[in-house]
């Protein structure tokens, strides 16, 4: 089974390290030329999952084409603001059999799509059945080391969804299906505001009871948004949902709730980024969720508050006041899910 990871960052060298790991032939890509050297001799990724060492069978090149070649499926780890470019890239380069899956979580900046819609505009008429997503609670560090994870593959084909399914399980990762692509690819996304909103509020010493009304608050939003865009309710308990929402909301490897933990310290947001390889996507979600919101006449409070301090320099603990003095309502009306 011939599996490319397109992308070296740390989910992708985590991917690459792992599936290697169970037996797969598997290639990793890497942008930087330099990098792809350094890895491919060291055996180690420092500049993005450092203590790592690759496993042997790992092969790396920075050449899309040595990567793709004869590969059943690709699974694109880049961040979703290059993922258009990336995957217009490897379209010369890719059998006509293979899947194609992003593993971004966001939303296309400038046009507000989801991954699984950009790929499917850059793969061309008749592509969306090769097309998947992969989203669920996987830190790169623990699937690295070998830790137990499990995640979500979703596509509009379920022989697809299945098949992708079936090549990637293994005995530290244990991968489901599910056909609504929508739910799985917003509730990826989403999560990312969400952590950047609970690490502030562990930045200002919010304590756990208030993270906790901001993670339960949030999966809120986050289901409202999706089913106004057609996903199915349960799909935000599952893992692409509730999963991944509770370990980006508290594991200290979460690249998200760290930036917002260092604003919650006070930091600006240039001040949190900098220094990083590691992109938060969340700061690029919050802005395209509010839109969307907007757009689909959905409350999103939380979301709604990230951005304003994250762009518009509001003071955070008058942001948690703007949450906390709310209307009070019913519970289960808030979720938007009952009349």
């Amino acid at each position: 089974m011939s599996i490319a990871v397109v992308g070296a960052g740390s989910w992708g060298t985590a991917m690459a390290h792992a599936l290697a790991g169970e037996g797969h032939d598997v290639s990793l890509w890497a942008r930087d030329p330099a990098l792809a050297e350094q890895v491919a001799a060291t055996r180690e990724n420092a500049r993005y999952l450092p203590g790592i060492r690759l496993h042997p069978a790992a092969r790396v090149s920075g050449d899309l084409a040595v990567v793709l070649d004869g590969a059943e499926v690709a699974v694109l780890t880049v961040p979703t603001a290059g993922l258009r470019g990336v995957a217009t890239a490897c379209v010369p380069h890719l059998d006509a059999g293979c899947a194609v899956v992003s593993a971004a979580k966001g939303f296309e900046g400038a046009t507000s799509r989801r991954t699984s819609e950009v790929l499917t505009e850059v793969l061309g008429p008749g592509s969306a059945s090769r097309v998947a997503v992969i989203s669920g609670p996987n830190i790169a560090p623990e699937i690295a080391r070998g830790l137990p994870a499990a995640t979500v593959v979703a596509s509009a084909d379920r022989d697809t969804a299945a098949r992708v399914r079936d090549r990637l399980t293994g005995t530290q990762l244990r991968v489901y299906s599910n056909d609504d692509l929508i739910g799985v690819e917003y509730g990826g996304a989403l999560k990312n505001v969400m952590a950047i909103a609970a690490g502030v509020a562990d930045g200002v010493g919010a304590g756990d009871n208030g993270k906790a009304a901001l993670i339960t608050r949030g999966i809120a939003e986050m289901a409202r948004l999706g089913v106004r865009a057609g996903a199915r309710p349960l799909t935000f308990a599952g893992l692409t949902g509730l999963g991944d929402l509770v370990v980006t909301c508290t594991s200290p490897l979460s690249r998200n709730r760290r930036l917002g933990e260092a604003i919650g310290r006070g930091m600006t947001l240039a001040e949190a980024q900098a220094g990083t390889y590691m992109i938060a996507e969340g700061v690029h979600t919050a802005p395209v969720a509010a839109k969307l919101a907007a757009q689909l006449g959905v409350e999103m409070p939380i979301v709604g508050e990230v951005c304003a301090v994250l762009f518009e320099d509001k003071p955070i603990r008058d942001a948690l006041a703007s949450l906390m003095r709310r209307g009070a309502r019913d519970e289960l009306q808030e979720f938007g899910l009952v009349e």
